[in-house]
C-alpha cells in the first residue's frame, strides 16, 4: 500500500501532470506542444526539463508557456533516461495523474482522456500504467503504419524480459509516480527508463492497462534516441545486436537496478527476479529449463522462441 498522500482519487476532471524532456528539440516540439493543446481533456499542466539545449528549444517552451500551464526546470545532462527521472523527482506531492511525453511526437487528441478513463478503474492506492499501441510515422501522412498489437497479459513475467510500454505512451496514477520517484535516484543506469517503469509497476503488483487503440504518431527520423524496433531492417539489427551480447547486457542493467528496488516488490516478483537472475547464471545444460520454470514469456511466439535460443547461446 502506499502512503495517504499518493493515494489520489483518478476522476474525469484530475490534473495531468505531464512530463516533457526536452534536448535541441526545436525541429518537431511545436507540433508536439500544439497536440497537448488541442487534448480533449482540458486539465493538464506541464513540467518540461531541458536538458542544455541550445536550438531555440527554450525560447519555444518559453513561448508556449505564455499562454498554457508550463514549469521548465533545467535538466542534469546525461541522456534522456536521467532527464526523466530528473522530472519524477522534480514532482510535487500531489502530482495527480503524470503523463511521460517526448519531444518529437503528436499526440491524437482523445489520448489523455482515454489513459484518465482506464486509470479511474483501478483503486487509488495501488500503482496503476495506462501505455497504447502507437502510429509509427515518418511526418508524411501518407506513410503510418501500426505498432505491434500485444495479445497476452502484461505481467511481471513480461516486462522481466521484454517491454511493452512505450515511454511515450505511458500514463501513471499518483500511486505509481511516487513509486516511480522514490527510486528514480538510482535507475539513472537502466537502458531504457519506460521499460524499467513497466518492470517495476507490475513487480510491485501495480495494474497495466494495454490500451489497443493508437493515440501517439510516433515520429520516426535519423535522431530517435531507440527506434520502433519493428521494421524487417531494424529486427535483423536487433537479432545481430542480441548475438553481441547486447541484450544480455542491457537485461543485466535493468536487474541490477530492479535488485535494489527490491523492498518494493511483492514476495512472488522477489522469488522470480532472483529465480531468473540464478537461472542466467547456471551452467548451459541445466540453464534453459531454470529459466523456462520462471514463467517468463515474451509476447510473440517467434520473439520467445528468439529469446529460447539467446538463453542457451548465454546472450540473454
Amino acid at each position: 500500500m502506499t502512503e495517504e498522500r499518493d493515494a489520489q482519487p483518478v476522476s474525469p476532471d484530475t490534473c495531468v501532470t505531464i512530463l516533457l524532456a526536452v534536448y535541441n528539440g526545436a525541429l518537431h516540439l511545436p507540433q508536439q506542444l500544439a497536440s497537448l493543446a488541442e487534448q480533449t481533456h482540458r486539465n493538464w499542466r506541464v513540467l518540461a526539463s531541458d536538458d542544455g539545449s541550445d536550438d531555440g528549444s527554450v525560447g519555444i517552451l518559453d513561448s508556449f508557456a505564455a499562454q498554457n500551464p508550463v514549469t521548465r526546470i533545467s535538466g542534469p545532462r546525461r541522456g534522456f533516461n536521467r532527464n526523466f527521472m530528473h522530472l519524477f523527482q522534480a514532482l510535487p506531492d500531489r502530482p495527480g495523474v503524470v503523463a511521460l511525453c517526448d519531444q518529437d511526437d503528436v499526440w491524437l487528441s482523445g489520448k489523455l482522456a482515454a489513459a484518465v478513463t482506464m486509470l479511474a478503474a483501478a483503486p487509488d492506492d495501488v500503482p496503476a500504467l495506462y501505455c497504447c499501441r502507437r502510429v509509427i510515422w515518418d511526418g508524411a501522412e501518407d506513410k503510418r503504419r501500426l505498432s505491434l498489437l500485444y495479445a497476452r497479459p502484461p505481467s511481471f513475467a513480461n516486462a522481466l524480459i521484454e517491454n511493452i510500454a512505450a515511454g511515450n505512451t505511458i500514463v501513471l496514477n499518483a500511486a505509481a509516480a511516487a513509486l516511480v520517484r522514490s527510486k528514480a535516484g538510482v535507475a539513472g543506469d537502466v537502458y531504457a527508463y519506460d521499460w524499467w517503469i513497466y518492470q517495476l509497476v507490475t513487480g510491485a503488483g501495480g495494474h497495466v492497462y494495454y490500451d489497443p487503440t493508437p493515440w501517439v504518431l510516433y515520429r520516426q527520423h535519423a535522431d530517435n534516441q531507440i527506434g520502433a524496433g519493428e521494421t524487417a531492417l531494424v529486427s535483423i539489427a536487433n537479432k545481430l545486436a542480441v548475438l553481441r551480447g547486447l541484450y544480455r547486457a542491457r537485461l543485466t542493467q535493468h536487474l541490477d537496478v530492479l535488485k535494489a528496488c527490491e523492498a518494493l516488490l511483492t514476495p512472488q516478483s522477489r522469488d522470480q527476479l532472483n529465480g531468473f537472475m540464478a537461472a542466467r547464471a547456471a551452467p548451459f545444460l541445466t540453464r534453459p529449463g531454470q529459466v523456462r520454470r520462471t514463467g517468463v514469456y515474451r509476447q510473440g511466439r517467434l520473439s520467445h522462441l528468439m529469446f529460447q535460443m539467446a538463453v542457451c547461446l548465454g546472450r540473454a
